[in-house]
């Protein structure tokens, strides 16, 4: 007798394997003959959910206006039907999204796994990861720890903007992770000529203890209070 479909939520701080996690439960399902769709909001490539290990797959793009449970459905009918629903960067769902998912769950009967960070740069939790946590049937950490520069365990994710952290701003930034690649940022754009170059946007990973430590820095309000944050 098959179990009741799930709604699992599994978390962690940027570079603790998510989507690697997501990309591996899906080409497990996949390769046993179910049906899966995945899904992403966000991602770092185009109709991908893609893995800082260099692992890909094709993906469904859906933004906050989609109903996720008019398209579950859709290609429930349409296809020899779903078994399972993998939702990458689940962060950045609006809660009423993660509502639709707990009724793909209870209506469908297809199991959802949605993958995510907990808490954005401002260190508060995104309102889809608090929905997740509220709604889901199993909530676990992804158990790769990434670490800080001192060595400590990473708990926050921290942006900064032309090299230095900031705590304010637009919540949705995809920036690059990456320290020497500023290409993929998530800087605003601008074509006049004579225009100062956009801030560049980037992602850091620090313990508590470090990313509180610009937060309590005076001189931090004056330096970045006219720079512009780039595009939601």
């Amino acid at each position: 007798m098959r179990a009741m479909a799930e709604l699992k939520f599994f978390f962690g701080t940027m570079g603790s394997g998510k989507s690697t996690v997501a990309l591996q439960i899906q080409h497990n399902l996949t390769s046993r003959g179910m049906e899966c769709l995945l899904i992403t909001q966000l991602d770092r490539e185009v109709g991908k959910v893609s893995s800082r290990l260099g692992v890909s797959a094709e993906a469904l793009v859906l933004d906050h206006t989609v109903d996720l449970f008019r398209v579950v459905s859709s290609a429930h009918r349409n296809d020899a039907g779903l078994h399972a629903v993998i939702c990458d960067e689940a962060q950045f769902y609006e809660p009423h999204q993660i509502d639709q998912l707990t009724r793909i769950v209870d209506e469908l009967d297809i199991d959802v796994w949605a993958f995510g960070l907990l808490t954005s740069f401002q260190g508060d939790l995104f309102p889809g990861t608090k929905r997740l946590l509220e709604m889901a049937d199993v909530r676990q950490e992804i158990q790769v720890e990434a670490r800080c520069w001192c060595g400590a365990r990473a708990t926050h994710n921290a942006r900064l903007v032309n090299g230095r952290q900031v705590y304010d701003g637009a919540l949705k930034v995809v920036g690059d992770t990456s320290k020497t690649d500023s290409g993929k940022t998530g800087s605003a754009k601008t074509s006049a000529p004579n225009a100062e170059p956009p801030p560049v946007v980037t992602y850091d990973l620090l313990c508590r203890k470090h990313w509180l430590t610009e937060k309590d820095n005076p001189l931090q309000d004056a330096l970045f209070d006219e720079m512009p944050l780039g595009a939601d």
